[in-house]
């Protein structure tokens, strides 16, 4: 399956779709909501080359992976967390939804569906745009470009006690880290108040709070903290001018660290974000040059090209299993440091048995049944403290991608044109 990757929309334009492919095969691409709306919001965007604002949302929505997690919204993971309800920040993606069942062996499974975000994807491709999409996009370049910091920078400079030396990004990294770990109220509520969470919650959490012997922040609401101190660092790295103030996009750059508690890797070509994001990277989490992530993988095309036709012929799903080994490239680092038992598996699988036709036929067929003779139940059923047995992820690829099959051919024979 590969490490888990979020990447930024700058990363996903600069690539072909040869390239695209094997981001989204070699790695478990987590899509974040900011993606899916910098991409809707490119349908308001002023083009100046002669290509339509819907063919540039196009071109990035057939790019897009299709077998990707969309994550859910961090504002609705920051209140969760802050009511009680713990995030797991251990580098997969939180995926939302989903129905709980219960198999006729009491297992607990969780079905999931096409995410909206997907199916949205694949309305793109195809020059579907709604009504209420557009609107949308207007109105978020509207917001983009109207984005005033001035309030919020006062309120967070006077945060810093006098005599505080913040004399480069570093220092402001080290005064966020410590300033999370504060255990007042005033803390608690400015972080509420900066986070943007709804005031109608506020007593309930701060009731929480108190009732839990009025712990660090850090130690009370961690994912709500991590996102409460990127925003520190950001506000006050513009009340230092270490980050512009004049690109109030900057903003949208930056949320992108709010999502990299659930990633092994993250890249972009975007400058901030080479210059911001290792800050952040606390848990081995690893950033990659956007440019240096499309020449990887662009060799690692180059490298599957080399196979023999007749293993081609089978499909990516079938011969594509783990990058090539042999080359290095920061797709293969990435696989050592977060899959590091991958190269002895590929070993160990150079010569394979035969798949057994029927073999993958009774397979299918216990899949099927797994969901036809299971029983819907409350999502009670699942917990933090109890992963469920199994999960299936429903999802629509497409039979060939650029240059490559997807799939072996007597998959291909059984799959209608236009697939």
């Amino acid at each position: 399956m590969g490490p888990a990757l979020i990447f930024d929309k700058s990363t996903l334009e600069s690539l072909n779709i040869d390239e695209a492919i094997w981001l989204e095969h070699l790695f478990i691409c987590n899509i974040t909501p900011l993606f899916y709306v910098e991409s809707l919001s490119d349908l308001h965007k002023t083009i100046g080359d002669g290509r339509t604002s819907e063919k540039i949302v196009k071109d990035l929505a057939y790019k897009t992976p299709e077998q990707g997690a969309v994550n859910i919204a961090h504002h609705t993971l920051i209140l969760q967390d802050f009511l009680g309800n713990p995030v797991p920040m251990d580098g997969r993606p939180i995926v939302g939804g989903g129905e709980t069942r219960i198999d006729t062996e009491g297992k607990i499974g969780v079905y999931h569906d096409q995410f909206p975000e997907m199916e949205a994807f694949s309305r793109w491709q195809n020059y579907e745009f709604r009504e209420v999409e557009q609107k949308f996009a207007k109105d978020w370049r509207n917001l983009v470009s109207n984005l005033d910091f001035d309030y919020t920078i006062v309120l967070v400079k006077n945060t810093v006690p006098v005599g505080t030396k913040l004399s480069n990004i570093q220092d402001v990294k080290n005064f966020s880290d410590k300033f999370i770990t504060g255990s007042y109220k005033e803390l608690i509520q400015l972080a509420l108040d900066i986070l943007g969470m709804p005031t109608n919650y506020y007593d309930r959490i701060l009731s929480r709070w108190e009732r839990e012997g009025k712990p660090a922040l850090n130690v009370f609401a961690p994912y709500a903290a991590f996102c409460f101190k990127v925003d520190i660092f950001f506000y006050l790295c513009l009340h230092k001018s270490y980050i512009a103030k004049e690109r109030p996009s900057n903003k949208i750059d930056l949320s992108y660290l709010y999502y990299l508690p659930f990633c092994n890797v993250f890249t972009s070509k975007d400058s901030l974000h080479r210059r911001i994001a290792p800050l952040f990277m606390e848990n081995g989490q690893s950033f990659v040059w956007g440019p240096d992530m499309k020449t990887s993988l662009s060799l690692t095309d180059q490298e599957f090209m080399k196979f023999p036709d007749e293993v081609k012929r089978r499909g990516v799903m079938c011969f594509a299993t783990y990058p090539p080994d042999s080359i290095e490239t920061e797709v293969s680092k990435m696989w050592d440091q977060y899959c590091s038992a991958w190269r002895k598996h590929k070993s160990e699988k150079e010569n394979p048995e035969p798949r057994d036709p029927e073999e993958d036929k009774r397979l299918v067929e216990h899949l099927n049944n797994l969901e036809k003779n299971s029983q819907r139940v409350p999502n009670s059923y699942r917990s933090v403290e109890k992963e469920p047995d199994h999960m299936v992820f429903k999802r629509k690829v497409r039979a060939k991608k650029g240059k490559w099959s997807m799939f072996p051919p007597e998959v291909l024979d059984n799959i209608p044109e236009n697939s």
